[in-house]
């Protein structure tokens, strides 16, 4: 986890960065320096281990703690830490399977350790083991959008070069979009992978086994390149900017879902086992022995596969083929974990050094209710008009999306910027 700091304290913030620049003349101490950045880190410790339910108090507290230079590596290690989380944690509990359901019983407190208690005592351990870490490690810390250190409730040291938080207005329609823009961003990813286990299953006639493997492997590749991009990000907002790369992104998903659009001749196979007929046949005795003998197999395989006769579309609609689909899961892994970092980075920038815990408190609602809104939103409209309208309405709205972040791409810049205490940031 240390090292995932590592790039952003290449820069520290010590010292003339420009001789005769009054934004770099001394900023910090290095004791203050090394105690930010380890309480920096003990968040990115806790975002591995446990980011839920904290997102909001996290990226408050980095924000606050860190300057418009460091905010963009530091928001993107805090998203990979998280991003490493969810891809280690299910990987941790396969290992434990390894010890079976009898496991070992420790006969002296009555504890039995196996398959199923052993996730949650590792779980139980970490937890505590990151409480200690954050009482008697982690510290208050807050700096200004130039690195000059702010006061903070917890860290004794005095200095000279504390400065009071400029008492400026922050730009509400830019605060308002950004709430907008990642609540579609969050929408448009909750609703991708609610629909990731039906489409695979109407569209190649998978088994509910056979689609809880392969999308399991699809979506920890996602992860994996989730982590890659979070990484590799860092660099390029360096260069092109965070509005750029937002902008990117949406494009980039607008590109992914468009090719999960249907087109072609070849239709999917179509699940006519459900259809049942209760008019009585002319049958045979020996044809009646002989469904009766199918019936409790056939009810103990896997089931009919295929798109669902139900679901009238499938009798109309062309497959998505598999090489369109598998495109398009790329396309939205690169641009999903690139608007999903940007967008709160510039959150954070436009709300400038002021506390922002009620604002980040209203960022994480506005992606709780995508998360809400987004699954129920794909399944109404892929079960009731397929895939066609389906990914055609989340292509319109990424159109808007980005049609949103065009008028006001001006004013997504920090709050220093706005009020002229620093410069434009590259774009």
């Amino acid at each position: 986890m240390a090292g995932l700091g590592v790039q952003a304290e290449q820069e520290p913030l010590l010292g003339d960065r420009t001789p005769g620049s009054r934004e770099w003349d001394i900023i910090e101490t290095e004791e203050h320096y090394k105690s930010r950045w380890r309480s920096i880190r003990i968040l990115y410790l806790t975002m591995f281990l446990s980011s839920v339910g904290n997102v909001a108090v996290i990226r408050s507290y980095i924000a606050g703690a860190t300057s418009l230079q460091e905010r963009t590596s530091s928001m993107a290690n805090t998203s990979a830490c998280q991003a490493l989380g969810f891809i280690l944690g299910p990987v941790f509990q396969t290992c434990f399977a390894l010890i079976g359901e009898k496991g070992v019983t420790w006969e002296t407190i009555q504890l039995q350790i196996n398959m199923y208690t052993a996730p949650v005592l590792l779980g139980a351990f970490l937890g505590v083991l990151n409480i200690i870490l954050i009482i008697f490690i982690l510290r208050e810390h807050r700096v200004d959008d130039s690195g000059r250190q702010c006061k903070s409730i917890n860290f004794e040291e005095a200095s000279t070069d504390e400065i009071q938080i400029p008492q400026r207005s922050i730009d509400q329609v830019a605060v308002v979009t950004t709430n907008v823009l990642f609540f579609v961003v969050l929408f448009i990813f909750a609703l991708f992978e609610t629909i990731l286990t039906p489409l695979t299953m109407d569209m190649y006639a998978w088994t509910r086994e056979q689609a809880v493997l392969y999308d399991g492997i699809i979506l920890a590749a996602l992860g994996i390149e989730a982590v890659i991009i979070f990484m590799g990000i860092k660099s390029l907002a360096k260069k092109i900017g965070e509005r750029a790369i937002l902008l990117g992104g949406l494009v980039i998903i607008w590109i992914g879902f468009f090719i999960l659009l249907p087109w072609g001749n070849q239709f999917p196979k179509i699940q006519w086992e459900d259809l049942h007929n209760h008019s009585i046949p002319n049958t045979t005795f020996g044809e009646i022995i002989i469904t009766l003998w199918r019936s409790p197999r056939e009810d103990r395989s896997e089931g009919p596969t295929g798109c669902p006769i139900e679901q009238a579309w499938c009798l109309y609609t062309p497959m998505i083929h598999l090489a369109q689909f598998l495109t398009s899961v790329v396309l939205i892994g690169i641009g999903y974990p690139s608007c999903n970092v940007m967008s709160y980075t510039l959150y954070s920038k436009i709300l400038g050094p002021k506390p922002q815990g009620v604002y980040m408190g209203w960022l994480t609602a506005s992606g709780s209710a995508a998360r809400i809104l987004g699954p129920v939103f794909i399944s109404q409209v892929y079960t009731s008009w397929g895939p066609r309208w389906a990914f055609s309405l989340v292509c319109g709205i990424v159109v808007l999306t980005i049609t949103l972040l065009g008028v006001v791409y001006r004013r997504l810049v920090a709050f220093s910027v706005r009020h002229g205490r620093s410069q434009e940031e590259p774009s």
